[in-house]
């Protein structure tokens, strides 16, 4: 399966993108395996002409966004993120009504369309440096209410929260942390901010997935409760063998979607093609910073 996906790759011209929360397999197989916003960045020094995003469906349209000129592949079509989901321009633009002298920041797990429709988008990685360098002193921050109180917290200035989550991040639970850390009570527990301010407030580290690959690297701790999707600990193993990580059991359906056969297919049939409307491509682009 390797060496067939390897064969294509070339006669494509082809790079593949791989999210940390992807299936080990397809970790082991990409080019480039990080953050969804940083693949898409990378992806735009790349001399591909095709680009297969092993990831949901709002990192491919961001790939898209970013590099028109490349053709991008969703190996599955039904890779979605119910964070992003949550969010619909009919509901942003209400609430841009409401609060008229608000800056609308997004977060990158959100939609072509709410892009568009921000003033700038961050990264669970640079939120609280995003929002504190606005001149507003009140902000819409769309569409992840955890992360967003999570800024609230290191910020003086109004959040406005939308009422969105990502489920895989929510269900994680007090109880959950409270039992494994019983259970290993010399592990550190390092979360996402994506959890609930609950379970941000029981953990010794909380950052993004990049954040929390270098916290774990430098760290004189050998054992780690790891707060975030659990193909995450692979990378952590992989990366850190004289230490240990344990996952609180939180997969996300949309990420386990993608398989070394449906990334096969993809190539073979150009499936399925990510594409974004020009006048949505560009005033996301600029939400972007680009």
């Amino acid at each position: 399966m390797i060496k067939s996906i390897e064969k294509l790759k070339k006669q494509k011209n082809a790079a593949i993108l791989a999210h940390v929360y992807q299936r080990g397999e397809v970790q082991d197989i990409a080019d480039f395996l990080g953050d969804s916003l940083a693949l898409s960045r990378q992806a735009m020094s790349t001399e591909a002409d095709v680009l297969v995003f092993c990831g949901v469906l709002f990192m491919a349209e961001t790939a898209a966004i970013l590099s028109p000129q490349k053709v991008v592949l969703l190996p599955d079509k039904h890779a979605g993120c119910g964070l992003a989901d949550m969010a619909t321009v009919e509901q942003l633009r209400a609430l841009k009504r409401k609060y008229p002298e608000a800056a609308v920041v997004s977060y990158v797990n959100s939609s072509a369309e709410i892009k568009a429709e921000s003033d700038i988008c961050c990264t669970s990685a640079n939120a609280i440096e995003v929002v504190n360098s606005l001149a507003h002193e009140q902000v819409l921050f769309v569409p992840d209410k955890n992360l967003g109180s999570h800024v609230a917290e290191h910020t003086n200035k109004e959040i406005i929260l939308w009422d969105g989550y990502c489920y895989v991040h929510e269900k994680i639970t007090v109880a959950q942390i409270q039992l494994l850390k019983k259970t290993y009570p010399k592990a550190e527990v390092i979360v996402h901010p994506e959890c609930t301010t609950a379970v941000r407030h029981l953990a010794d580290f909380t950052g993004s997935t990049s954040q929390m690959s270098r916290h774990v690297s430098i760290s004189r701790q050998t054992q780690f409760i790891v707060g975030t999707e659990d193909n995450f600990v692979y990378r952590l193993r992989k990366y850190n063998p004289g230490k240990l990580f344990y996952p609180v059991g939180t997969l996300c359906k949309g990420m386990n979607e993608i398989t070394l056969e449906k990334v096969r297919r993809a190539l073979e049939q150009n499936e399925y093609r990510v594409t974004v409307k020009n006048e949505i491509q560009i005033k996301a682009r600029k939400a972007l910073r680009f």
